[in-house]
């Protein structure tokens, strides 16, 4: 602790006052801890803690990492550094190590893990890592099954550890986590972690697969908050890549709820709708959602240029087999604002509403 307290003040979270291991900038220029300031804007603030001024609806945060290279190399901010990874990894799975013990254990393999990818496959091949991160999961310590989600995750950057990782059973306590009352963070993390593992394609085959998996993403978007509904949209289009896993989402009634997370400001939602129209089953239940053709006309008016992207190619698809679509289309306006779209800058925002131009004008006639 007197080794923590000589370091400079800025390298330390204006909220938690502690070391900053994930420092990010917010709008307003100032550096907090992601995890300290992402629990202020899921609290529903929506002020910079320091200025009190107000922040834009949907806040970006982007990593410090200038800040972050300079507190991992600041010699006295971790005097375990020396510390062997197995007498760390001996802390998480003894049964008579305290909690703060294990706590400590994790900070120092996710940074060690973060900072040096030699050693963090060498730490994914320890026998007794991966089952006590598991155990990590299930404890009553939401600050452990945190940490564990966060050393996780940064195992997860490799390709065999995401293979290994899903053949070790991390699924299972991750759909738990995801479907628990587990604090809001925890459940972000957990989705985020699932979306990792969805990078590899016979990951998203297994995870589409494993019972439950996908009902537990909707259920977060559905029921979550900002973050967690963020990241759950994000894992569904990362697994929904996968033809097979786009009827599993239809059938969890993935449909409705995408829709109104769009309708609600959530784009990445609008981009799960994209793939998902590219199934007859997800056309299906488009088909019978009402103001869906409403919903994905204000992305095309109000969306950013990848909104406006998915937006297209899902009305391109619904219009292509729907011929009530193609009117209630041409009645809400979306000609007039395809031809606005066709000398965007974004090539598939050309490509998608020229495509869409071409269909509604041979369709005019039906207004009549």
């Amino acid at each position: 602790m007197a080794a923590e307290a000589q370091l400079p003040d800025h390298f330390k979270c204006p909220i938690s006052l502690q070391i900053m291991s994930d420092p990010v900038i917010l709008s307003s220029g100032h550096t907090f801890d992601r995890s300290s300031i992402q629990r202020w804007l899921d609290a529903g603030h929506r002020t910079c803690p320091i200025t009190k001024l107000p922040l834009p609806a949907h806040s970006s945060l982007i990593p410090n990492h200038a800040l972050r290279s300079l507190i991992s190399n600041y010699a006295p901010i971790n005097p375990q550094q020396h510390h062997h990874p197995q007498t760390l990894i001996s802390s998480l799975t003894s049964l008579s190590s305290p909690l703060p013990s294990k706590l400590d254990a994790l900070h120092h393999l996710t940074r060690l893990s973060h900072s040096d990818s030699l050693f963090r496959r060498r730490l994914f091949n320890s026998p007794a890592l991966v089952p006590a991160l598991l155990t990590c999961l299930q404890h009553i310590s939401a600050d452990l099954r945190h940490r564990a989600l966060s050393l996780l995750l940064h195992l997860s950057l490799d390709d065999d550890a995401k293979v290994g990782l899903v053949a070790e059973g991390l699924l299972s306590p991750l759909i738990t986590l995801l479907l628990s009352a587990a604090p809001s963070d925890c459940r972000a993390l957990s989705a985020t972690l699932l979306t990792s593992l969805a990078v590899l394609h016979v990951n998203k085959a297994t995870i589409g697969a494993f019972p439950g998996s996908i009902h537990a993403l909707v259920t977060l978007l559905r029921d979550g908050k900002g973050r967690e509904r963020k990241e759950a949209a994000t894992a569904l289009y990362a697994l929904c890549s996968f033809p097979d896993n786009r009827r599993r989402a239809v059938e969890c009634s993935a449909v409705p709820v995408l829709l109104r997370s769009a309708d609600s400001g959530l784009e990445r939602s609008v981009e799960v709708i994209g793939v998902l129209a590219k199934c007859k089953e997800g056309r299906e239940h488009m088909e019978r959602f009402r103001g869906c053709v409403q919903i994905l006309t204000r992305v095309l008016r109000n969306g950013s240029s990848r909104g406006v992207q998915y937006a297209l190619m899902a009305l391109y698809s619904l219009c292509c087999h729907s011929e009530e679509t193609v009117v209630e289309a041409l009645r809400n306006g979306v000609l007039d604002i395809c031809q606005g779209l066709v000398e965007d800058d974004n090539a598939k925002v050309k490509r998608n509403s020229s495509c869409l131009v071409q269909l509604l004008r041979g369709n005019t006639h039906r207004l009549s």
